[in-house]
This record gives structure tokens, C-alpha cells and sequence, in this order.
């Protein structure tokens, strides 16, 4: 497939923009996902919406700034828009600059009724997810009266989801002590009870003893950094953590595995749970947010779902 010329390439950025804004748009999503490689030319550029702000992820140098400034503008009809950022990925720390109005440093977004904290341009990541919207919708529709263990928990969004549907209690497992505080915000941004909660802000692999004094568990979530240095690198750590399953969960728990590598593909997944929990059995491949849809679905995220035969307890 042959690059687009500059002026085509940003009239594929304007008419995703002109979509988006066509109406008032009250929850946070991607918009324009350049990095799916379906806009070749394009793959350095992502644009999400964190209502007012909206942020320009740039992967490489963006020499039209200007240019795509001036189009977030026009398409903006219900005039929405308070604060646009544009943050250099391809620079060490990712610095971000305000283009248009002030910056914002941390804001509540809703999505599907949901709360959630976020810092747009603070830092790589802004504290949620946006890919995650749909397993986040499953959660809140699937969860009643379910333990759910949320490994890699980050800032919670996906336990704020189970607790919203109806789940009795969650707990959040993640070595940072900043992003556990952050999750325990995003719980009460809900009006969720705390006392359904618990945190435990240790290295998962020096944890297990903690984690399994609130199991046994009804639902799994395991949404891991494919490398975090000094503490879990996908290659290596995943299979240990699969492993743990079966002295973690109930009988016929299901298990939401997730993997966010270029480099490895849904074979790897499976291939583990096949080798360290042959108990479990594959329901679904899990579809991502419709606005992260990626030319090279193998390079993309991946979700799958399994479910634990009753005889492995």
C-alpha cells in the first residue's frame, strides 16, 4: 500500500475529527488511531478525547501542529473543546505542550456511566485505558455476586467496572503504591464501598500469600505491562502468574487474560494456559474498543477468556 501525501493523510485525520465532533460527544474515546496502521503515514499519530481536552499523542515529530490544531477546531461544532495537548512520545519523559487554551492537570472523565481520574499529558499513560472499554462494559454485565482478583490493577478502572455490576468484592494487585491510591479515588468517584476493596500494593510475585487470603476467587483478571522493568516481562513472568490459578480460584472461575505486545501473539497466550493450567478451557477472544481496530490484529491487544473445569479443585 503506498504512503498518502501530506494533504490526503490529514484529510483522513479531518474526517475522522468531522465524524467525532458531529455531535456532542460526552464520554472519553479514542478518535483518530494511527498507530492500528490503517492510514499509512499516519502510524505516528494518535488523537483521544478526555472531555474537555483533547490529546495528540505523537510518536515521531509532528511538523503539521498547526495544521491539525487548526482542524480539531473546525470539527468541534458544539464547541466542546477547552484544552488541546500535544505530548512528544518519541522524547525521553514524553513531555507534553498546551496548543490551544490551558493545561489541565487532572480531570473526571465518564464512560458507560463510569467515573474515572485522569492526568492528560502528565505522563505516558493518562490512567485509563481506553482500548479496555468493552471488557470494562462485560464486567459491569457480568460480575454479580462474583470475588473478582484484579492483577496488575493500575488504577482500578476494570475493578471500578466489576463493583458497578454488581460484584461482592474485588482485590487490586499492582507494585505501585501511587497508581493503588489513584484506584482507590476512581472507587470513590462511584460511591463504591471501600469496604468491598483491597488493595495490595506489592510486587504480585512476593504477594500471593495476600492475595490468596481474600480467595478464593470467582473471576481473574490479569492485565500485565508487557515489560515493567525489574518486576515482570512477559516472555518470562506470564506463565508464572497462570500457573497460580488453580490455587487461587473457585471451581468453574473464569479467567480475563490479557497481552499488549507487537511481539507475541494470541498463540503465546493460549499456548500458556494450555502448558500451566490445562484445566482451563478457551470461551471467546475477546474484542477490543471498535476504535482501536488494527490492520495487524496479531500485533495488537489481545483478550481472551477461559473458564476452569470443576475437577481442577
Amino acid at each position: 500500500m503506498e504512503a498518502m501525501g501530506d494533504q490526503d493523510i490529514y484529510l483522513a485525520v479531518s474526517e475522522s475529527l468531522q465524524k467525532f465532533f458531529a455531535h456532542p460527544q460526552e464520554e472519553a474515546r479514542r478518535v483518530f488511531h494511527g498507530r492500528g496502521h490503517n492510514f499509512p503515514g499516519l502510524e505516528h499519530l494518535n488523537i483521544d478525547w478526555y472531555p474537555p481536552v483533547a490529546l495528540i499523542s505523537a510518536y515521531e515529530l509532528l511538523d503539521q501542529a498547526e495544521q491539525l490544531l487548526a482542524q480539531i477546531l473546525a470539527a468541534d461544532l458544539s464547541r466542546q473543546v477547552q484544552s488541546i495537548v500535544m505530548q512528544n512520545r518519541f522524547e525521553q519523559g514524553s513531555p507534553s505542550q498546551v496548543l490551544y487554551g490551558e493545561a489541565v492537570e487532572s480531570i473526571s472523565v465518564s464512560e458507560n456511566n463510569l467515573l474515572f481520574e485522569v492526568h492528560p499529558g502528565r505522563k505516558q499513560n493518562v490512567g485509563l485505558f481506553l482500548d479496555m472499554r468493552l471488557i470494562r462494559q462485560w464486567l459491569a454485565e457480568n460480575c454479580n455476586n462474583k470475588n473478582v482478583l484484579n492483577l496488575f490493577a493500575y488504577t482500578c478502572s476494570l475493578s471500578v467496572a466489576a463493583l458497578a455490576g454488581g460484584a461482592s468484592a474485588v482485590t487490586n494487585v499492582d507494585i505501585s503504591k501511587t497508581s493503588m491510591e489513584w484506584g482507590k479515588r476512581n472507587h470513590a468517584l462511584n460511591g463504591q464501598d471501600l469496604r468491598k476493596v483491597k488493595q495490595i500494593p506489592y510486587n504480585l510475585f512476593t504477594s500471593w500469600g495476600r492475595i490468596k487470603q481474600y480467595g478464593r476467587y470467582d473471576l481473574v483478571i490479569i492485565d500485565p505491562p508487557t515489560r515493567q522493568r525489574g518486576s515482570f516481562v512477559a516472555e518470562k513472568d506470564y506463565g508464572a502468574v497462570v500457573k497460580r490459578l488453580s490455587s487461587l480460584c473457585k471451581a468453574d472461575a473464569e479467567v480475563i487474560a490479557c497481552l499488549n505486545s507487537p511481539f507475541l501473539d494470541w498463540e503465546f497466550l493460549e499456548d500458556l494456559f494450555a502448558h500451566y493450567c490445562p484445566s482451563a478451557n478457551l470461551l471467546e477472544r475477546m474484542a477490543v474498543a471498535p476504535e482501536f481496530t488494527d490492520a495487524k490484529p496479531e500485533r495488537g491487544l489481545k483478550i481472551c477468556r477461559f473458564k476452569l473445569q470443576s475437577e481442577f479443585s
